[in-house]
C-alpha cells in the first residue's frame, strides 16, 4: 500500500536569500514495504548555482556545504532521528541520532552501503530533480513519523542558501525539533 503523496515548498531562511533559486518542492511518498520516496524539485537559474557533477555513487561525509537535499526522520515523538543528505553527485550520507546533534555512538551511527538510498537525479534548463528512496527500517517500524526536509543550496559565488519546511528562530538549523514539521503517519 502506498501512501498519498504530500507535496510540500520548501522556505528560505530569512538569513540566506538567494535570487537564483524560484522554489523548491518537496514530493513524499511511503510504501507499505518500508521504502519512503522523496522528490526534491529546484527551479531557478541552475547557471548561478554550483551543482555537484555526477560522481560514482558512495557515502561522503560534509555534503551538506555543497548542494544537497536532506531528510530528517523521527519515529513517533522521538527524541532519536535519522539524517540523510542526498547529492545531485550522486553521493550520499546517513546518521543516527539518540537525541538533538547527540550521535548514536562515535560514528554519527554511519549508515552502511547496505542501507544506501537509491538516488536519481534529472537536470534540464531551469530545474533539478533529485529522487530519493529510503528505508524505514528497521523494525520495528512506527505508525508515525515526523520529518523535516531541507536543502542547501550553493551560488557560483560560494554563498550558500538554506531551505526548509520550517525554521526555528535564529541561525538555520535543519536538527532542531521546529524544523520537523511534516507528520506522515502510517497504517
Amino acid at each position: 500500500m502506498v501512501s498519498n503523496p504530500v507535496s510540500r515548498n520548501l522556505v528560505c531562511h530569512p538569513l540566506t536569500p538567494s535570487r537564483s533559486i524560484d522554489a523548491i518542492d518537496v514530493q513524499v511518498e511511503s510504501a507499505a514495504n518500508g521504502i519512503l520516496a522523496l522528490t526534491f524539485v529546484l527551479q531557478g537559474d541552475l547557471a548561478s548555482l554550483r551543482i555537484p557533477v555526477e560522481r560514482p555513487r558512495r557515502r561522503e561525509d560534509e555534503l551538506w556545504q555543497h548542494t544537497c537535499f536532506e531528510a530528517f526522520l523521527m519515529a513517533g515523538d522521538g527524541p532519536g532521528y535519522r539524517e540523510y543528505n542526498f547529492s545531485p553527485s550522486g553521493e550520499w550520507a546517513a546518521y543516527a541520532f539518540r537525541d538533538y546533534r547527540q550521535a548514536k555512538d562515535q560514528q554519527a551511527g554511519v549508515a552502511t552501503d547496505e542501507s544506501a538510498p537509491v538516488i536519481r537525479v534529472h537536470r534540464r534548463a531551469q530545474r533539478l530533480a533529485l529522487e530519493a528512496e529510503v528505508s524505514l527500517e528497521p523494525p520495528p517500524r512506527p505508525r508515525s513519523i515526523r520529518l523535516g526536509l531541507s536543502a542547501v543550496v550553493e551560488a557560483t559565488d560560494g554563498g550558500l542558501s538554506y531551505w526548509a519546511l520550517r525554521h526555528p528562530p535564529g541561525k538555520p538549523d535543519f536538527h532542531h525539533i521546529d524544523a520537523f514539521a511534516l507528520q506522515l503517519d502510517r497504517s
